[in-house]
């Protein structure tokens, strides 16, 4: 889409759209985001806090004195922009204003929830710790289908009650939002850095999610936002308990979103990442970080996340999330990929990261590209979270209903004609 504000800034540009697109399920309002990024210099991290901090602030103190489902909406829209004041901040972990805004973002997300019908905080048994997120119970009797929902390399459980879990709950499904390891609940709670085997994440919430007798164990579906892109069809490759995945957006080759910044061919910046001293890449990535706002906060915020020491070290650590190892073939059930057209991070001159994931699949699969006249294009589909909701879960009815027509004729005998 065209920058409507930040020329200069993607970066801050993309988070501004980001959080005006969660107005079409009430995490934001309209004004309340141009009003406070209108006081925002391109580039000033501390000024974006603190535009942010205290518009969240506002809202809050007027929401906790309002009458009921003003309060709740007013709450909802404060959670959103709490999670917006830090999180340019990342670059210095112990930075007490990171953990501040996202303990009171969550702390008025859930005094929100709570007056919503049938949203339930959880906590999923995971190796030593719990991981924590958010169940959606949808109306309606008997076994019924469930979409399990993450985020990727920066978004929060919270944030997908506005990007997907409300609109699948009035669709008729279960939905279960959860933040992994790496994401904000772990990262920020003192848990587990991020990890590219996602199938050991997706492992434990299936066995969770399974002990609900209102969940229907043959029709789960995964999807996966952004990174998630990339996580959840890797999980999809070795959990063979999901009906269904969904890459939004399909990430082939994670750290192509970084190499493609640097001045110097993706295999020589993986290879050249991995070595024990390389003085001349790490110079090259201090001075990409210093013209790229782009890699800026993704170099800040990838240490954050998995807890490397250094931009090289991230790097190369990122390189492991990616299907070049031919794990994309392994995966049996419909995999729907979605593209955007414009991606700040995934497209490319030639075959963008969507497609070529979806060239890797052998499973039945949908590509389904979002463009700039939808007013769609950008990563994620920030601009139409309610036009990118109707088509996934339209997708997600026509391809699971065989599946429950399956289920709901049952088994057949040999006295059956």
């Amino acid at each position: 889409m065209k920058r409507l504000m930040f020329q200069d800034d993607p970066a801050f540009w993309f988070e501004t759209l980001r959080n005006l697109g969660l107005a079409a399920y009430g995490g934001s309002d309209v004004g309340e985001v141009v009003a406070t990024a209108s006081r925002i210099t391109s580039g000033d991290y501390d000024g974006w806090h603190d535009a942010w901090l205290s518009t969240a602030r506002r809202l809050e103190t007027e929401a906790r004195a309002a009458h009921p489902v003003s309060a709740r909406d007013g709450l909802l829209r404060a959670s959103s922009y709490y999670r917006a004041a830090e999180f340019f901040l990342h670059g210095n972990p112990d930075d007490p204003r990171i953990d501040h805004a996202y303990e009171r973002g969550v702390a008025c997300f859930r005094d929100a929830v709570a007056h919503l019908p049938g949203v339930t905080p959880v906590e999923i048994p995971y190796e030593d710790a719990v991981l924590r997120g958010y169940f959606y119970r949808a109306a309606g009797e008997g076994p019924g289908p469930t979409l399990v929902m993450h985020n990727g390399f920066d978004g929060a459980a919270e944030e997908l009650h506005f990007f997907g879990a409300l609109a699948g709950q009035e669709r008729g499904y279960h939905v279960l939002a959860f933040d992994g390891p790496g994401q904000p609940a772990a990262i920020h709670l003192g848990g587990p850095a991020f990890r590219p085997d996602w199938e050991n994440v997706v492992g434990p919430v299936l066995d969770f999610l399974t002990r609900d007798s209102g969940v229907d164990p043959a029709l789960i579906a995964l999807l996966g936002v952004s990174l998630g892109g990339y996580l959840a069809p890797r999980a999809a490759a070795y959990e063979p308990r999901l009906a269904a995945v969904v890459a939004l957006d399909g990430v082939f080759d994670a750290v192509s979103a970084l190499t493609a910044h640097l001045p110097m061919p993706h295999e020589e910046s993986v290879r050249r990442a991995a070595a024990d001293q390389d003085e001349e890449l790490d110079r090259m990535l201090a001075h990409a970080r210093v013209r790229s706002p782009i890699l800026r906060w993704a170099f800040d915020h990838g240490r954050y996340v998995t807890k490397t020491p250094t931009d090289r070290a991230f790097l190369a650590e990122y390189a492991r999330y990616g299907f070049k190892d031919g794990s994309a073939a392994k995966i049996t059930c419909p995999v729907l990929v979605c593209e955007a057209a414009d991606d700040l991070y995934y497209s490319a001159a030639g075959e963008s990261d969507p497609r070529k994931l979806y060239r890797q699949l052998t499973a039945p699969k949908t590509l389904l590209t979002f463009t700039e006249e939808e007013g769609a294009d950008a990563h994620c589909h920030p601009g139409a979270i309610r036009l990118a909701a109707a088509r996934i879960f339209d997708w997600l009815d026509d391809t699971l209903q065989p599946v429950r027509r399956h289920a709901a004729d049952g088994p057949k005998t040999t006295e059956d004609p």
